[in-house]
């Protein structure tokens, strides 16, 4: 039978982890963090993974960012098993096609915004000529084309998280993996992380948000919970599967939907 030439072509998820265990010794107690977690996430998928302390949503998010490895099960990244890497392979995946965004921003406070953009190059051998170039590009992108030259003490806690974001974007990762980033902002400048985010998003990247506060999730499309090592919650937000719904039905009309579109300067 011929194959309908509509019907949109199998892709490779960009995270897939099953049957995913992670345990930990603490004396002569055994903690299990990850208790057999099966998740998937495809590209440009904007995803919220929430729980309450101790649910495993960090243990996970360490796992995916290839910060730990787990006691049982596997994880692939865009295709490759990433579960059994040593630790100098996993810090080049680290390195090369993870994003980090962290709370506490983690910049070198005597480095300027473009020396602190350009770390993640130096660790992957890039030039020094191309190195600053994409490092300028990424300031620019998320709307700090003058303050390259500014420290970290001259920039404000959401000028600092740009500057973040921009490090995570350099190498253009397969992921950006955002801890509570608005945690340490005040709301208003919470809400222009999250516009930027919003953003990103729209113009194609793939985002896994870790986050307790629900009006913070509600940026994202979906919502994966953890409760004692578990997803006891895996769902569009409203919004998202009404969009689904309509690009479904303008599938079945034959009309394309329409592609999303943004700037990530906000």
């Amino acid at each position: 039978m011929a194959q309908d030439a509509t019907a949109p072509a199998a892709t490779t998820p960009v995270i897939r982890v099953g049957a995913l265990y992670k345990n930990y010794r603490m004396g002569a107690e055994t903690i299990h963090a990850l208790n057999g977690v099966d998740c998937t996430i495809d590209e440009n998928e904007y995803v919220a993974v929430m729980g309450p302390s101790g649910s495993g949503k960090s243990t996970l998010m360490n796992i995916i960012g290839c910060l730990d490895s787990p006691s049982s099960g596997e994880y692939w990244l865009s295709g490759e098993n990433i579960s059994k890497l040593g630790d100098k392979a996993l810090a080049r995946v680290r390195n090369r096609r993870i994003g980090f965004v962290f709370q506490t921003f983690n910049l070198l406070p005597r480095a300027t915004a473009l020396q602190n953009v350009e770390v993640p190059l130096m660790y992957g051998g890039v030039g020094r000529r191309e190195r600053r170039a994409r490092a300028r590009e990424a300031l620019a992108h998320v709307g700090l084309a003058d303050r390259m030259a500014h420290k970290p003490n001259e920039l404000s806690g959401g000028q600092r998280q740009r500057v973040a974001v921009a490090r995570a974007l350099v190498n253009e990762p397969d992921i950006l993996l955002a801890d509570e980033p608005t945690g340490n902002l005040d709301s208003r400048t919470g809400r222009d992380i999250m516009r930027l985010f919003d953003a990103l998003h729209d113009s194609g990247q793939t985002i896994i948000l870790v986050t307790h506060e629900p009006h913070i999730a509600e940026h994202a499309a979906r919502h994966v919970q953890l409760r004692d090592g578990v997803v006891t919650e895996d769902h569009l937000t409203r919004q998202a599967a009404g969009q689904a719904t309509a690009q479904a039905s303008g599938h079945a009309s034959g009309h394309a939907p329409r592609q999303a579109t943004g700037q990530a300067n906000a």
